[in-house]
Formats: structure tokens, sequence, C-alpha cells
């Protein structure tokens, strides 16, 4: 690969991010208080569907579980949503050990009022918080199932494909043992054909100096909205050629990729966007060092 020379500081530096408006603020806040100057192009619209939870919140409805697998932040809140309607947690005072677990920040959620909306026995419940936090580390954290089942509220995606994310958690929990139900706590919607727009008009004059990707379909449905545009995603990078793409964790890198999407830097430590940040930081220091391979 050739070495290019970029003269771009983080003082100065323009971040695209199309991040859901559910996580945008913590995204942009970081990014400002690093110094750079925050660009939201929002391609996905997400939106918690409480209502379809409703059958596993009925009174002990919770017992033939064994656990609930949170995968993302906005699942965690739709089910705090639907619980919070409940006169009687959903689950016994007596019984099994039931673990409920979430990926690195969003295990902030799993608070002592919120866990007594499961059970009213905290001793009941087991908070499992995996070292990686990827589905894939999430299911090697719960370990062999045993036939014991797990439910797993998780997003209806609309108007893009699927990520192989969801059906890939499931088929490694079934690898495990485990006997899965998916529940659709929300729905992911593409922002629709205009919502690239801010990446379209940042890149006419060359001023957006990278941009980061939180998940895998984030992309699609950039990509998808350049389409509407008359772009593809090397015309975005041909008129910003100093730009650099960060993907928050591994996942989201691989997703990008499989989409087309050379992906730059990826975040070593994905359980909040400090990682993704922190790997921004790092390589805008390389670039004013001087030199950077490309």
């Amino acid at each position: 690969m050739p070495t290019i020379t970029l003269t771009c500081t983080s003082q100065n530096a323009t971040v695209a991010f199309t991040t859901p408006p559910n996580y945008a603020p913590r995204l942009s806040n970081l990014l400002t208080l690093n110094a750079y100057t925050p660009l939201w192009c929002p391609t996905l619209t997400i939106q918690p569907t409480p209502s379809s939870l409703a059958p596993y919140l009925s009174s002990h409805s919770l017992q033939p579980f064994s656990a609930i697998a949170f995968t993302s932040r906005t699942a965690i809140q739709a089910f705090h949503t639907a619980a919070a309607a409940l006169r009687i947690p959903p689950l016994s005072h007596s019984g099994h050990p039931f673990i409920v677990a979430a990926l690195g920040k969003d295990s902030e959620l799993l608070h002592a009022e919120f866990l007594s909306r499961i059970c009213s026995n905290s001793e009941r419940i087991r908070v499992l918080v995996p070292r990686t936090a990827t589905p894939s580390g999430l299911a090697e954290a719960l370990g062999p199932g045993g036939g014991r089942r797990v439910l797993c509220p998780v997003p209806l995606v609309v108007g893009l494909e699927e990520p192989p994310v969801v059906p890939a958690f499931l088929q490694e929990l079934r690898a495990f043992g485990w006997a899965p139900t998916r529940v659709e706590a929300y729905e992911t919607r593409w922002g629709g054909p205009q919502c690239a727009e801010a990446i379209v008009k940042g890149s006419e004059d060359g001023r957006i100096d990278a941009v980061v990707f939180t998940s895998s379909a984030e992309v699609e449905g950039l990509l998808k909205s350049l389409s509407e545009f008359g772009l593809s995603f090397e015309e975005v990078k041909r008129r910003c050629p100093r730009l650099l793409v960060a993907a928050h964790g591994p996942v989201t890198a691989a997703g990008a990729e499989r989409l087309g999407v050379k992906v730059d830097v990826v975040s070593s430590k994905f359980g909040s966007f400090d990682g993704v940040v922190d790997v921004l930081n790092v390589t805008f220091q390389r670039f004013r060092e001087g030199r950077i391979e490309m």
C-alpha cells in the first residue's frame, strides 16, 4: 500500500458518524470532548416495540427460561418499558438462578430497579457481562446451556437486509446447548433515501476527515442512500482523499468489509464508544507526526 502524507489533526478534524438517534448523543459528546467537529448523519432509526415482549412478561411467564441475553441497549430499554407496567414481576420469587446478560456499557442499565422488575428476589438474579463485548463473547460467557432456554430480545430489520450478527448469535447459542427464543423487541429501519445528505454535502468540499460506523446496518443504510444521490462510497472517498474509515469493533468492521467498504482502523476496546474515539486519537496523532501507511 502506498504511503501518503496527511496534515489533519484532531483539533480541526470533522468526523461524520451514522449512529442512530438513541446512541448519537454519547458519541457526539465524546467527539466534541476530544476536539473533533461531529457531523451526525443517521442512516437508521430505531423504534422500541415493547408490546412484543408482553407474552413473556405475564405472571411467572419467565419460569421456563434460565436467562435473558441482551445484545443492545435498545433491547434493554424496550424490556424495561414493558416491565414497568407490571404489578407482579414475571419471574417467581424462588427457583433456579436466572442470568441477565448484557454487553459493555449497556450493562449500566441492569441496575437494581430494573432487575427488581424481573424478579422480587435479587438473590435469584445473576448479572453477566462478558469480557468481550460482542454477541459471540456473550454466547461464550453464558457457557454450556444443557438444553436451557434463553430469551433473546433482538431487532426486526426493516428496509435493509438483516445483518448476519443476530442469526449467527442464535446459532452460537444453539452450538453451546442453549435453546434461544427470538423476540423482536424493537425495529431498526432504514433512514430513507435522503439520510446520507449530511455526508454528501460535507464531501462536496472535501471537508470530512473521518467517518465512524457503529454497526454494519448503518453502513448498508449509507450505501443505499448514497445510491439515491447517484454516488458510491468510493466517490465520497475521492472527494475526501484523506477520509479515515473507523469501525466500532470487529463485528462492525467485518460487516462493512462484507458490504465493500474498506475499514482503516478498528476499535479494540468496544465495550463503549470511548474505544473508537481512542483509536481516532491515536491515528490522528500519527498524522501529526507526518506520515502514515494507508
